[in-house]
């Protein structure tokens, strides 16, 4: 093979090659090079959400709610957001559920109320319950030891013919809501006296109590915190409590007799003389 005869094959093989590149790049070839895009991070706000089921009249606490982030073009203006409030402290101090908030639902401002807006009390009532305002003083009201939350029983105390004293236990297992403007216990409130106390009743309970404070004297006493040992009807339930036998209105008879009450447990029953004795 001579010399022009391989030179023209060679310049014949890399025409070859070319023609191959042009026809491969003008039929769209080869893989194009792809460039990684990094999409836009969409703006979060924190939100306040409930951290398991809220009721409504149930006192706030900061361990029943918490932080959580929300798309921001998804935050309402009900919403209490991080940059809306100080701290969850302030958010929950001194504020009740209004409304039945779900696990992981918003708290908005319209789900809570405070102390010092309209409507307070009546949020921290339990369905199907009422609030009535009884006169108080220190002695009819355990010294001031009673304080917001607590349980009581309603004793009444009238006179009857001959100047015979009769007290009874009209109703019992009842919660204290306020005392006075006091509506919350502080850690380092230890008594409250006032003047009245705000309790909470079922309808039928309140006609009762409406009629006893034209008949005698009201007092309060204190329950324990544990009655495991003894019955107590509860006050979430749709049905009014049934008062003591001694304590029905039938006749305006609310009772003649005095549980003497010991360490929170009954003991006896006497009726009171007007000397103080019992019989």
């Amino acid at each position: 093979m001579n010399t022009k005869r391989i030179i023209v094959l060679c310049v014949a093989g890399v025409m070859a090659i070319v023609a191959a590149l042009l026809a491969r790049g003008m039929m769209g070839g080869g893989t194009p090079k792809v460039e990684a895009k990094i999409a836009p991070q969409m703006p979060m706000s924190d939100v306040l959400v409930a951290s398991g089921n809220l009721q409504p009249g149930q006192a706030l606490a900061a361990d029943l709610v918490h932080w959580q982030k929300w798309p921001s073009s998804s935050v309402d203006a009900s919403f209490i957001t991080r940059g809306s409030v100080g701290s969850v402290d302030d958010v929950v101090k001194g504020t009740v559920v209004r409304s039945p908030l779900t696990s992981g639902q918003p708290v908005t401002n319209t789900a809570i109320v405070h102390a010092s807006a309209a409507g307070f009390m009546a949020a921290m009532l339990n369905p199907g319950m009422r609030a009535i305002s009884i006169t108080i003083s220190a002695d009819s009201g355990a010294g001031g030891f009673i304080l917001p939350n607590d349980r009581i029983d309603l004793i009444l105390t009238r006179k009857g013919d001959a100047n015979r004293v009769t007290a009874s236990i009209i109703l019992a297992d009842l919660r204290v809501l306020a005392v006075d403007q006091t509506f919350k216990q502080d850690k380092d409130t230890k008594t409250v006296v006032g003047k009245t106390a705000t309790l909470e009743v079922t309808p039928a309970e309140a006609e009762l109590v409406a009629k006893a404070q034209s008949q005698g004297v009201l007092s309060l006493a204190l329950r324990p915190l544990d009655n495991s040992g003894t019955p107590v009807a509860s006050n979430a339930s749709s049905a009014p409590r049934q008062p003591s036998a001694s304590a029905s209105s039938a006749g305006g008879d609310l009772g003649d007799q005095f549980s003497i009450i010991r360490y929170g447990l009954a003991r006896a029953s006497a009726t009171v003389t007007q000397g103080g004795k019992p019989q």
